[in-house]
């Protein structure tokens, strides 16, 4: 049970990755006060987790509403994942798990940044969203996993914030050499994760 909570922690946080999206959330908050940014801070991991909750919860009936077996969607999880891992081991921002230059340019002309882009696609992009339902259908119909899983994801979801909120003292104690480092790391362990979610979708 003990390794079951460590890997959900693990992989969590990874694909929300708090390190990556606090820069981003300084840099589109610049002109805000201090009271803006955390209550934009506060919503947008609020809309996030409410995001990420109902595809932890009805994401197998979704599956199976659109006649998606969860093997096939293990392996197709699997290769988003390693894509994403891809990317942080090179330390390069892609559509996958980062916001656009057109949506850049979008967020710098709104006042409120809290549901696009800091909820979605920031904490709740594609790679969280079909990480939350991958943990869950490893459960197996287990509830305690299954709130294991969504406690694990309420905590990671609150360091996110802390993060979010203590983001200009984090720029300057990582500052961009030392995030990419930790990205690295974390993308290598990533990218092992999702090598195994491939593996469980054909072996099943």
């Amino acid at each position: 049970m003990t390794e079951f909570v460590v890997s959900t922690f693990v992989t969590l946080l990874i694909i929300i990755d708090p390190l990556a999206v606090s820069p981003v959330f300084l840099g589109m908050t610049r002109h805000a006060t201090s009271a803006q940014k955390r209550a934009m801070a506060l919503k947008g991991t609020l809309i996030a987790g409410g995001i990420l909750l109902v595809f932890a919860l009805a994401g197998a009936w979704l599956l199976k509403t659109l006649g998606i077996g969860m093997p096939a969607f293990r392996i197709a999880g699997g290769v988003l994942l390693f894509l994403i891992a891809v990317d942080m081991v090179l330390a390069r921002q892609s559509g996958i798990r980062s916001t656009t230059p057109p949506e850049n340019e979008e967020a710098d002309h709104k006042e409120d940044i809290s549901v696009f882009p800091l909820a979605i696609p920031l904490i709740a992009g594609p790679g969280a969203m079909t990480t939350v339902m991958l943990l869950m259908s490893r459960t197996e119909g287990d509830h305690l996993r299954q709130a294991i899983v969504l406690g694990v994801l309420v905590i990671v979801l609150a360091t996110t914030f802390v993060c979010l909120v203590g983001a200009g003292q984090l720029a300057r104690l990582l500052g961009v050499t030392g995030t990419n480092v930790i990205n690295r790391v974390l993308g290598i362990v990533l990218a092992a994760l999702a090598v195994q979610f491939i593996l469980d979708g054909i072996r099943a």
